[in-house]
């Protein structure tokens, strides 16, 4: 057997790996059910290759989605292979993600596989006299063999070199292909010479040599001594078209243009913060105790220098059941530069929770719990909590009395339901987490204190359980619970130091966290309690309504489709559109089925009149499950109104998203979502105004782009889509057509949103090289916005992030990746999140200076009610309106100054549709 001196060079076959992972090993789940064999398996092996030769320079090569090369010169390559599994493919994202933390270079190219990029990197190698191993279970790697290419099998570690492969084939490396164009493969579906076996195949190659040795001299294979040798020179000779075809699919590309190199391709620093977090995720219990005593020395110097150093303990940690030891707390708080402060309750909704316990903490290690509600048999007397509320409020009302929190939103929601309106809140550890990058992982708890202390918390299901036998905070012995509660302060405090500590450093970020998203809370927290009034018997009428127009599609569609079938039933759908109706298939699912995507529909509507049926069908389902029949069981009893959870912490560019119900989601643009805004009604004597801003991301590209022709014309408040219109088509401003509009407008907003020239020709439903032609002219008359862009995307790829006007950061990790499609993707947001990120600082920084305007009225005219996209809603006093939505109109148009005015408008009505 051969064996191998450490090699400088290793290429690692993922897709191999993958494959013979889920496959060769028995199925593996975690505990919420999520497959992981296949993760374990790879990662299994990849540390014992690594191990082994404790490479220098190493790749993990993967196939991409979607087709290759080989698919365009033969439609039925590899058309025998299943489609894979949904349980294979939900693994591989995080196998990817841990490949990564390992330190270890993944590379995925786009149209070939993963054997024609290790050709390549193999055959760069051997050029530079570089010793290579691949490790692979695929034997088409055998043709890359030489004297500086070695396979290995990891799964039962047996080293092929020149001599292996002559061993198991019957010939050498480089007669291989076409020993694969001969005989076929099945599991490729390579076609082959029918009646060519192994034996034929080495007797053929051996004897006369490869393919086209043999076209020249097949007089002489009959003098061959194999079975079937006589006969072997008319069935060659009949299918040399297929023979040549299937040496062009079994051939391994080893000329890919792409931008890597065997020298550049060397391991990093694998990320122990980060594996603790996928090992505890994915339940690799051997793994995680091998990198969590590594993890918080592998966090950046910073991290390490402010994160304590000691180990977290609960040792004083202390329950309060008397006055005396409450009130020496509450005057610790007191004298505290800061202290940290959460509650427990009964539930996650914020109108209904009932407050079990208060947690505080003013120093770290030093935090005390006290309960005022548990209620379970044999609980301990515990203080009265209005009594503890009463001495708790004048420090929570204190504003110079500064706390930090653990999305602290919630808890002032909660106080606000007894009375007490929580101020001074300094910090908040979620929002502080997100500041910081909004894309490296979630904002909770549990998964900061695991990133930034390298403390695994106690986990709620640890003392609560799970499913429908979850306790409620009330129910849990104290003996639990106390711990639990009182560390929640205590990591909250240590927490905040680790992250303050790097913001600190970072003036802008400071800025947008104490001056944007910190007092935002505080607003969202007053817009939440009020909550909104809901017309209960309009959408119930609209909600009859849609029953009955689904009703009557749904019977059009099975008389058009000549049979009854569930619409909302993908198989069935599938069967009818694809197999009866013979509908042309657009598109197809991971697994090979015919896809009836959103996508998919639009475009058939286009011609046929089910898809569209199929369309108005979903929309319409969704309106009547999502809201007409949800909302009015929303509205909470105490209030009459409904109430939303607005989520700072959520998406990557800042702006805000909004839960039970989503106001974000409503559509605007059909009667029938309308009908739904119109439910959305003010109380007595009040009107609903909605503020919007107008275009306010085209507005921010030309303050970003600094283009003249874009700033004069918002300058001058020019109709932005009919000023673009006239640049593009070469006309003047009165002679351009609504047409020429409607794709002016296509244009703006799609350069905004990375759009391409394939992707603008459908929308506009053009050729594709009309649609170039049109960006192509844009940016002739707009050249700054071309400049924009492609200095924005080399600063992407220069910094891994991009800013906002007023430097909030967007990290882009794909930036960089060797994956075109999504290196293309993260491109496309390095242009759109400095706009829509700025955007949603601008209408963030308004809501704060609106706010400020109508508490410092203190009355009861004006109430700010919604926030939606780029639009206020607000609640006011009918004699109030229009004065109040002037100035509302100032506040927002001066709320932030850019190198083009910005502009709002304002309507009224009696609904929220009315007014928008």
């Amino acid at each position: 057997m051969a064996t191998i001196q450490k090699p400088p060079f290793i290429l690692v076959d993922g897709s191999s790996y993958l494959f013979r992972a889920f496959h060769g090993l028995p199925p593996l789940t975690n505990s919420k059910g999520q497959d992981t064999g296949a993760i374990y398996g790879v990662i299994n092996m990849l540390r014992s290759l690594i191990k082994q030769y404790n490479p220098s320079n190493i790749a993990v090569v993967f196939d991409a989605k979607g087709k290759t090369f080989r698919d365009d010169i033969y439609k039925e390559y590899k058309a025998n292979r299943p489609p894979m599994p949904e349980e294979l493919g939900s693994q591989i994202k995080p196998l990817h993600e841990i490949i990564r933390a390992m330190g270890l270079p993944i590379i995925v190219e786009e149209g070939v596989e993963a054997d024609d990029v290790i050709g390549t990197l193999a055959r760069i190698a051997t050029e530079k006299g570089i010793d290579t191993v691949i490790s692979t279970g695929d034997k088409d790697m055998a043709q890359l063999v030489n004297k500086h290419i070695t396979l290995i099998n990891t799964m039962t570690n047996q080293v092929m070199d020149v001599d292996g492969v002559k061993e198991k084939f019957g010939i050498p490396p480089e007669l291989v292909i076409d020993f694969l164009a001969l005989k076929g493969d099945k599991v490729d579906n390579i076609p082959g010479v029918p009646g060519v076996g192994d034996k034929s195949a080495q007797a053929l190659l051996n004897g006369i040599g490869g393919i086209d040795e043999i076209y020249n001299n097949l007089d002489k294979i009959a003098d061959l001594s194999f079975r079937g040798s006589k006969s072997m020179a008319a069935k060659m000779q009949e299918h040399e078209e297929q023979a040549r075809l299937s040496y062009e699919l079994a051939t391994i590309k080893c000329d890919v243009d792409m931008e890597f190199c065997p020298e550049t391709l060397v391991p990093t620093e694998q990320d122990n913060g980060k594996l603790e977090i996928l090992f505890t995720e994915y339940e690799f219990k051997r793994w995680l105790n091998e990198v969590s005593s590594q993890a918080a020395a592998e966090e950046s110097e910073e991290a390490t220098t402010t994160a304590p150093a000691q180990k977290i303990d609960n040792s004083e940690y202390e329950t309060i059941f008397d006055k005396d030891s409450l009130s020496s707390w509450l005057n610790a708080l007191k004298e505290a530069p800061l202290f940290a402060f959460d509650t427990e309750t009964t539930s996650l909704n914020y109108m209904e929770a009932e407050l079990v316990g208060i947690s505080v903490c003013a120093e770290p290690g030093k935090a005390a719990y006290i309960p005022v509600a548990h209620d379970y048999p044999g609980a301990p007397e515990q203080l009265d909590r209005d009594w503890v509320l009463e001495q708790f409020k004048p420090l929570l009302e204190d504003p110079e009395v500064k706390k930090v929190g653990q999305h602290i939103k919630y808890d002032k929601n909660v106080l606000a339901n007894y009375g007490i309106n929580l101020q001074g809140i300094a910090f908040d550890t979620m929002l502080e987490s997100y500041v910081l990058n909004s894309t490296a992982s979630r904002h909770d708890m549990d998964t900061l204190a695991l990133a930034h202390l390298d403390h695994k918390t106690i986990h709620f299901e640890d003392i609560a359980g799970k499913g429908a036998k979850q306790l409620t905070f009330n129910q849990i012995d104290l003996d639990q619970a106390a711990p639990y509660a009182a560390e929640d302060a205590d990591i909250t405090l240590r927490l905040h130091q680790v992250l303050w500590e790097k913001l600190n450093k970072e003036d802008k970020l400071k800025s947008i966290l104490l001056d944007v998203e910190v007092p935002l809370a505080s607003v969202l927290s007053r817009m939440e309690q009020l909550g909104v009034y809901i017309d209960s018997q309009r959408l119930g009428q609209h909600s009859q309504d849609l029953a009955k127009r689904i009703d009557e599609l749904e019977k059009t569609v099975h008389e058009e489709a000549g049979e009854p079938f569930n619409l909302g039933s993908t198989k069935q759908l599938q069967q009818v559109l694809f197999e009866k109706l013979e509908l042309p298939v657009i598109k197809k699912t991971p697994k090979g089925a015919p896809s009836t995507s959103e996508e998919v529909l639009q475009e058939l509507a286009l011609e046929y009149p089910i898809p569209k049926m199929i369309m108005e069908y979903r929309g319409l389902t969704k309106l009547k499950n999502t809201y007409t029949d949800k909302l009015p069981k929303m509205i909470c009893h105490r209030t009459g109104r409904v109430h939303t959870s607005y989520h700072q912490a959520v998406t990557a560019t800042g702006r805000l998203s909004s839960t039970e119900p989503n106001l974000q989601n409503i559509p605007i643009r059909n009667e029938e979502g309308r009908r739904v805004r119109q439910a959305f009604v003010p109380r007595d004597g009040y009107k609903i105004v909605a503020a919007d801003y107008s275009q306010i991301e085209l507005r921010i590209m030309a303050h970003l782009s600094q283009d003249k022709g874009l700033l004069d014309a918002f300058s001058q408040g020019k109709d932005i889509h009919r000023a673009t219109a006239a640049e593009v088509f070469d006309q003047k401003l009165d002679d351009v057509t609504a047409e020429q509009r409607r794709s002016a407008k296509a244009i703006n907003f799609g350069l905004i949103y990375g759009m391409s020239a394939f992707g603008l020709s459908k929308q506009l439903n053009i050729p594709r090289n009309e649609a170039q032609e049109y960006m192509d002219l844009y940016f002739e008359r707009y050249p700054g916005v071309l400049k924009y862009m492609d200095d924005t995307r080399a600063l992407a790829k220069e910094k891994g992030y991009v800013e906002t006007v007023f430097g909030r950061r967007l990290y882009l990790p794909d930036i960089k990746a060797s994956n075109g499609a999504r290196r293309k993707g993260a491109e496309r947001a390095a242009i759109n999140a400095p706009m829509q990120g700025t955007a949603a600082d601008i209408i963030k920084m308004a809501m704060i200076k609106v706010d400020e305007w109508i508490q410092s009225n203190s009355n009861d005219d004006i109430y700010m009610m919604m926030q939606v996209h780029d639009e206020l809603v607000f609640e006011i006093k009918e004699d109030q309106v229009d004065a109040a939505s002037e100035k509302i109109v100032s506040l927002m148009e001066n709320a932030a100054t850019l190198s083009v005015p910005l502009d709002v408008e304002a309507g009224q009505g009696k609904n929220w549709d009315e007014a928008h």
